[in-house]
């Protein structure tokens, strides 16, 4: 049997398709824990935020994509007790929420784990914002896991926006591929000392 490994979105999350596919080995999750970056308090969220590359280059219709149909998406985010990044992230979504005209909620743990299992994600923690189409909320695309940088945001709702109107997902998620994955520390499994 071939096994085919389909990139999806997080740096070194690989889902492989077909028959037969055991646990996931050594080098995958390996490559998981790399990508997810779990903080503390504000210092620490910094430090790896000023490692995260800032997206300088924007499509001409950038602006007037987040303007124009603004009205006709929601972005939602999971937020938890005690969570630097939600804080951040949602203080981010909030201005570019204001600026564009879209509306920014949050969803239940429980939501966003049924919307990561849909999509294959593993449920890596809060922050995760996502996307979806006021019309349609079947439709609904991540675009932060973690937070990030507010023009880093931009660049994937705007993304989220073509893949929504149409564009190919495999160019969105090629483009939008670059999600932080700093998020909160996760909370102690309730039961255990």
């Amino acid at each position: 049997m071939i096994r085919l490994p389909i990139l999806i979105g997080l740096p070194g999350i690989v889902i492989m398709a077909g028959a037969g596919v055991a646990g996931p080995d050594a080098d995958r999750l390996a490559a998981m824990r790399a990508a997810i970056h779990p903080v503390a308090d504000a210092t620490a969220m910094q430090a790896w935020l000023s490692r995260v590359p800032v997206t300088r280059d924007f499509p001409d219709d950038l602006t007037a994509t987040l303007r124009v149909q603004g009205t006709d998406w929601t972005v939602e985010m999971t937020t938890g007790s005690e969570c630097v990044p939600c804080g951040d992230l949602w203080a981010k979504l909030g201005k570019l929420g204001r600026s564009y005209g879209w509306q920014v909620g949050t969803i239940s743990h429980r939501e966003a784990m049924m919307r990561s299992g849909k999509l294959g994600l593993p449920w890596v923690g809060h922050p995760v914002a996502w996307m979806r189409s006021r019309s349609d909320a079947q439709r609904i695309i991540p675009v932060a896991i973690g937070t990030d940088h507010e023009a880093n945001l931009a660049r994937n709702i705007y993304l989220a926006a073509k893949m929504l109107e149409g564009v190919r997902p495999a160019v969105g998620v090629r483009a939008m591929s670059k999600f932080t994955g700093i998020v909160a520390v996760p909370a102690p499994a309730r039961g255990r000392r």
